[in-house]
């Protein structure tokens, strides 16, 4: 089942998906209409791992920094991002263009930005 749900993300390449039919299996009964999918069916299958990860953790944010070898901003960082994803918090990006503090953080820590650049835009 999981290879067939990654197969058909990587088609879909994270565009809408609309189910018209829906059959049970063990009754052979068959539904049809427009359905859509569940929140977390619609999140990329790299993001389905993350979630799944972090439940299988029972939610500790230290376990996921060593599973997957990242900070805890960046860990929080991506679950506000997946929680916004799933329609679960309201997420409000800066109006200024400018990045939050804990993405400055994640982006210095990746090595995409300089510590003198890092500075400089956390002090804006």
């Amino acid at each position: 089942m999981i290879k067939e749900w990654t197969e058909l993300t990587r088609l879909t390449a994270g565009a809408d998906i609309v189910i018209e039919k829906v059959r049970l299996e063990k009754s052979d009964i068959a539904i049809e209409g427009e359905f859509s999918l569940p929140p977390l069916a619609q999140l990329s299958s790299e993001d389905q791992v993350f979630v799944m990860a972090f439940v299988g953790v029972h939610g500790s944010i230290k376990e996921m920094e060593r599973l997957f070898g990242i900070s805890y901003p960046t860990v929080k960082n991506r679950l506000d991002k997946l929680a916004a994803k799933m329609k679960m918090v309201e997420f409000e990006p800066s109006t200024t263009g400018e990045l939050a503090n804990d993405e400055i953080l994640t982006l210095l820590e990746s090595g995409e930005i300089s510590a003198d650049e890092a500075l400089r835009r956390l002090q804006r």
